[in-house]
């Protein structure tokens, strides 16, 4: 008669127990899901693209790929293989599940993993473009960084800031358009690219310290004859730019800014890239607060449009309608505020471009635009 008594009375405790158990699987879940995010986000390694598509012929002059989202991507590309690379133009021709470019250079054999990339030239100024250059080494607080400059007669200096995951070639692509200028180009590298000094948790910081490093190459610059600065920055180097004016003492000798689909908002960054993945966008918070613990992160810090920096030079920002990595939704918010925030934007959205990727749809009109903005441009002569 009482051990009914007494499952009963143990209902409440049975129930308090389940409860908890279930809280603490759903908290482990939460925090490992945010552990997994941050480490996609911080870690250097997973930044670093591999090589996910396949050469499968080529013939004179043309190459063919097994046809992916990115194989058939509009435009100028590069293609880079374990050991090589060459330049890739417009599609010709899709059947099959194959792809057929145009072809600058000697194509890897068949069944070569490749990958195409933005950058579209992995050498150097002088085999890419024949531009004269010198190997400098930029001394940061971490150590000395390596960096291409380009010289020329300007006494204003561009400082190229490359991309997560990317590096100084990113710049290569602009760098006729900004010699014909008579701009001299130092193209950077920071903390934790290959032959930089790695961070001292040898994480990303997101632009929350990189910035750092861009304030030794506007120094650099400085002690070596420039008197201004345009600085330019593609995807996360568009973040570190926007640090480096909020929180740098040299922020007063920039004289122009040209950003190429930047991070101008982390949070909305990372929720376009969780739907990517079919994670659901309240998840975010969840690995942007394990960032926080990582690497101690304030991302409304980044949120330009919240919090704009204190400098605002005249700025050209670019992005493409396609981005898929990036949100261009952030860009337009940035133009649209930029009279409430006196802050002098123009905007030039290219419709079918993916990230980073407006100079590679159409090279000469990207340069127009940027030319006519640097020429614009009082301080720089």
């Amino acid at each position: 008669m009482g051990s009914p008594n007494v499952r009963k009375r143990h209902r409440p405790r049975t129930a308090l127990i389940t409860f908890a158990v279930v809280l603490l699987l759903i908290s482990g879940g939460l925090l490992a899901f945010g552990w997994y995010y941050s480490g996609e986000l911080l870690e250097p390694e997973n930044a670093r693209p591999g090589y996910r598509d396949t050469v499968t012929s080529s013939a004179s002059g043309t190459v063919t790929l097994a046809e992916s989202r990115v194989t058939v991507l509009p435009g100028t590309w590069g293609l880079v293989w374990p050991g090589g690379g060459a330049k890739v133009g417009p599609v010709t021709q899709r059947s099959e599940g194959m792809v057929v470019r145009e072809l600058q250079g000697v194509a890897p054999a068949p069944g070569t993993p490749v990958r195409m990339e933005t950058s579209v030239w992995s050498t150097d100024p002088d085999t890419a473009h024949d531009l004269d250059f010198t190997e400098v080494r930029i001394p940061t607080e971490l150590g000395d960084a390596p960096a291409w400059l380009v010289p020329a007669t300007s006494s204003t200096w561009v400082v190229a800031v490359h991309g997560r995951g990317g590096t100084r070639a990113e710049a290569l692509r602009v760098m006729p358009a900004l010699h014909q200028l008579g701009l001299p180009v130092l193209a950077i590298t920071y903390r934790n690219d290959e032959g930089a000094p790695r961070s001292p948790d040898g994480l990303y910081h997101l632009g929350d310290t990189e910035w750092r490093d861009v304030e030794s190459a506007v120094r650099y610059a400085e002690e070596h004859g420039a008197r201004n600065v345009v600085l330019y920055g593609w995807s996360m180097g568009g973040a570190i730019v926007g640090q480096f004016l909020a929180r740098s003492a040299e922020a007063d000798g920039v004289t122009a800014v040209v950003l190429d689909a930047p991070v101008v908002d982390w949070t909305e960054t990372l929720e376009l890239q969780s739907r990517n993945r079919g994670v659901p966008e309240q998840l975010v918070p969840i690995a942007e607060l394990v960032s926080d613990w990582r690497v101690d992160l304030e991302f409304d810090r980044f949120d330009l449009v919240e919090n704009p920096p204190a400098r605002k030079p005249p700025t050209l920002l670019f992005h493409g309608g396609a981005d898929g990595t990036v949100p261009v939704r952030a860009s337009r918010e940035l133009a649209e505020a930029a009279n409430r925030l006196a802050w002098p934007v123009q905007y030039v959205e290219v419709p079918t471009a993916e990230h980073t990727a407006a100079w590679n749809v159409d090279p000469e009109a990207y340069e127009r635009r940027l030319t006519d903005f640097l020429d614009s441009i009082e301080d720089i002569r």
